[in-house]
């Protein structure tokens, strides 16, 4: 392979995940108060988004797999370490860093979303509605403060993300929000 040709690093379902991703909790996020089924319809299918990446990050192609970018406390202490010194080594796939990152951001979204049905269940509606008690709104107002406070926490996440990637970008000289679009990097 020649010195500076494109990898293809990103496959087309993790490309699709992200992005999809992306546009549902945008959606999720803008829609809480006004328009609950919309608001839901978006929790569903970030729901299922979940769970294909989920089996996609055992089984997937190399990049996409959890056991590529899964690496242990000290391996992502070292790396934030040197990116404080501005000499982060580069990596392929996603740096140790951004694959702690995504952990916490499927944690997140995770807990988000079944805290999300809970609420809905709570409130009489929804996949989960059988789990309560025929009493209207059993619990949905705390289960609904916890629910938004993994939202904000998802929220600031995506935040310290895309500082990340701002970072990445400019230390590695690499664009990586096009990488995510076209699924290639340079080697």
């Amino acid at each position: 392979m020649k010195p500076n040709s494109d990898v293809k690093v990103w496959d087309p379902l993790v490309r699709i995940f992200h992005w999809t991703l992306v546009s549902a909790f945008a959606v999720a996020w803008l829609t809480e108060d006004e328009l609950m089924s919309v608001h839901a319809y978006a929790g569903y299918l970030i729901a299922g988004f979940l769970a294909v990446r989920m089996i996609w990050g055992l089984i997937g192609t190399r990049y996409a797999r959890f056991s590529d970018f899964i690496k242990p406390p000290a391996v992502v202490i070292a790396y934030l370490k040197d990116l404080v010194r501005l000499k982060p080594k580069r990596t392929l796939g996603h740096n140790p860093a951004g694959g702690a990152m995504i952990l916490a951001l499927l944690l997140m979204l995770t807990l988000t979303v079944i805290s999300g049905m809970l609420t809905y269940g709570a409130e009489g509606m929804g996949p989960l509605t059988g789990f309560f008690s025929h009493q209207a709104s059993f619990g949905s107002e705390l289960l609904e403060e916890v629910h938004e406070f993994f939202a904000h926490v998802t929220l600031i996440l995506v935040f310290v993300h895309l500082g990340g990637v701002a970072v990445g970008s400019l230390l590695h000289r690499e664009n990586l929000v096009q990488a995510m679009f076209t699924g290639r990097k340079a080697n």
